[in-house]
């Protein structure tokens, strides 16, 4: 999770990633809330949480057999309480 910098609009609707579009707007989400709250002191952990979880849902979905999977695994085994709390807040 890092900062994105601008790109052309005409490279991002060239991309074949099923997961393009969600990617877009967890980062535009992130870099807003990083430039506008986070550098300031006024921040909410909770910002950007549906894009991140939409977006890891897509790559779940579309990454099966390849490394990232296990990434995505892993993260879920490191941070336990991120995926319960992203399912209670679907409910």
């Amino acid at each position: 999770m890092g900062l994105l910098k601008k790109k052309d609009s005409t490279s991002t609707r060239s991309s074949t990633s099923p997961c393009a579009d969600l990617r877009t707007a967890y980062h535009n989400c992130f870099n807003k809330w990083y430039s506008e709250k986070f550098v300031k002191g006024q921040w909410d952990k909770e910002e950007c949480v549906a894009e991140w979880n939409k977006y890891r849902e897509c790559l779940s979905e579309n990454l099966d057999g390849k490394i990232l999977t296990r990434m995505l695994e892993v993260d879920s085994e490191l941070n336990p309480t991120k995926q319960a709390d992203s399912k209670e807040s679907s409910r």
